[in-house]
């Protein structure tokens, strides 16, 4: 239960939870912060677009290479998270917020398929 809450964040929380249950968590957050608070929700994302959509994830595993992952390590970690991690679109997180009682939210950062949203409770 949040309550007065002036900030609230959530980093890659809900990927990790069933689709069904996100929506009442957010309502949770929202109706326990106070007018003029924030959540800050950091997720994973995923893109209508397919090419786009595998051109990030290529981008992200080369980040990874270039940080000291192998291929192994890569391909194990993309296993172990399938249907474990359920990314959604930007605009399916937006619209949440907004029903969740969120009067507004915008993208502050991203990089590749991870995005970081300012969720304002006016």
């Amino acid at each position: 239960m949040v309550e007065n809450a002036s900030l609230t964040i959530l980093n890659f929380t809900l990927q990790f939870i069933p689709p069904a249950d996100r929506l009442p968590l957010l309502s949770n957050i929202a109706r326990g912060t106070r007018t003029g608070g924030v959540l800050v929700l950091s997720e994973k994302i995923r893109f209508e677009d397919p090419v786009v959509e595998r051109e990030l994830v290529a981008l992200h595993e080369a980040f990874k290479r270039e940080n000291g992952y192998s291929d192994l390590e890569i391909s194990r970690k993309r296993t172990a998270l399938e249907k474990v991690l359920i990314p959604e679109k930007l605009d399916t997180h937006q619209d949440r917020l907004r029903e969740a009682g969120f009067s507004r939210s915008q993208v502050w950062l991203q990089c590749f398929n991870f995005a970081s949203l300012l969720a304002f409770r006016d």
